[in-house]
């Protein structure tokens, strides 16, 4: 069904393939930002959802100097003043815990920098000068998501908070390693030689569970997002080692035929002894959950890496989707939910 290139055309109205495809395109994105050099303490970035995958990356690539904390919700850390940088991302730009913690971030005197493809907060940063980082047009956020970590990594270069002093240049170069990597899941490459069709199959009709390391763990956050949105599946994402210390032991009952399809994302990069416990804990859960597929992330960098799984994950969970005979771009429901929450 997969190589069927009618079919899925039919089924993926939006074309969703096509900007996973193209998505490399995010990282050679340019945002007009100016100077922020000002000693800043901390870094605060709000967002919720797709618009807060930049700030989980970040904490993997390009990092920053000074603490930086994600704030999902409408109010924000007690700390922030006139010493914090605080980012308020929205794809939309109608996030209403966004918008909220931006009027609080507003009233202690923070330094506030904008990300948004529009809405209010578009409007608002217009309105009273905020610096604004306009994202490049997309049917949802969660396709933003190269895009908006580019806008993040631009703002840290700016305000001379990144600890890669070159992580601009770094992103064109990755930009070219991502172009070339996707062309082997496109939906034109038959299911016999192309991985993420072959994944897709494996998984179809289970609950994934993504796992990876330190370094990885955005991506695979960014896979459970794909799936929950893209597949309409339940997924979950963990992260190693906490995964040894609690839900390690939460495979260990039951029958081994549990209804979910476990994804090691894995690094060559991670902290030797992190690699050593996907080994170990494989070894000692087998019998006791679904094997595992490993998928051992391609790349020479950090962000090669990061980027690479994360599209992977874009196609897999796009497949499940047209497996599942959906759409995968809509996500009614939670449009609905929203209107619901002002009735």
């Amino acid at each position: 069904m997969l190589d069927d290139l009618k079919l899925l055309h039919e089924r993926d109205a939006q074309d969703a393939l096509g900007i996973a495809e193209r998505q490399w395109q995010q990282l050679e994105h340019l945002y007009d930002l100016p100077d922020m050099q000002n000693n800043y303490l901390n870094v605060v970035f709000a967002g919720m959802g797709g618009s807060a995958l930049a700030a989980t990356m970040a904490a993997t690539w390009p990092r920053c100097i000074v603490p930086f904390e994600t704030c999902r919700t409408y109010n924000i850390p007690v700390y922030v003043g006139p010493g914090t940088l605080f980012i308020a991302s929205s794809y939309s730009g109608n996030t209403e815990e966004t918008l909220a913690a931006l009027e609080e971030a507003d009233a202690k005197n923070a330094h506030i920098v904008v990300i948004a493809g529009g809405g209010k907060l578009a409007e608002i940063a217009g309105e009273r000068g905020y610096p604004f980082a306009q994202l490049p047009p997309l049917p949802q956020p969660r396709f933003a998501a190269l895009a908006s970590l580019k806008a993040l990594v631009v703002i840290l270069q700016r305000a001379g908070l990144s600890v890669e002093a070159d992580a601009e240049q770094t992103m064109h170069k990755t930009s070219i390693f991502l172009r070339e990597s996707v062309k082997s899941w496109v939906a034109t490459v038959p299911t016999a030689q192309n991985f993420a069709k072959q994944l897709a199959l494996d998984i179809v009709g289970t609950s994934p569970v993504i796992y990876a390391g330190t370094l990885l763990y955005p991506a695979a956050y960014k896979w459970k997002i794909s799936f929950n949105e893209n597949a309409k599946n339940v997924a979950w994402a963990g992260a190693y080692p906490e995964f040894n210390h609690n839900e390690f032991i939460g495979w260990t009952s039951h029958p081994v035929d549990k209804p979910y399809t476990v994804i090691d994302l894995r690094s060559g990069l991670e902290h030797a002894r992190i690699q050593k416990r996907f080994e170990v804990s494989d070894r000692l859960l087998s019998g006791k959950r679904p094997a595992a597929h490993v998928v051992n992330a391609e790349g020479s960098t950090v962000l090669e890496q990061l980027v690479w799984t994360t599209a992977l994950g874009d196609f897999v969970s796009l497949y499940v989707a047209l497996l599942n005979g959906l759409n995968p771009t809509p996500v009614d429901l939670i449009e609905k939910f929203k209107k619901s929450l002002d009735e």
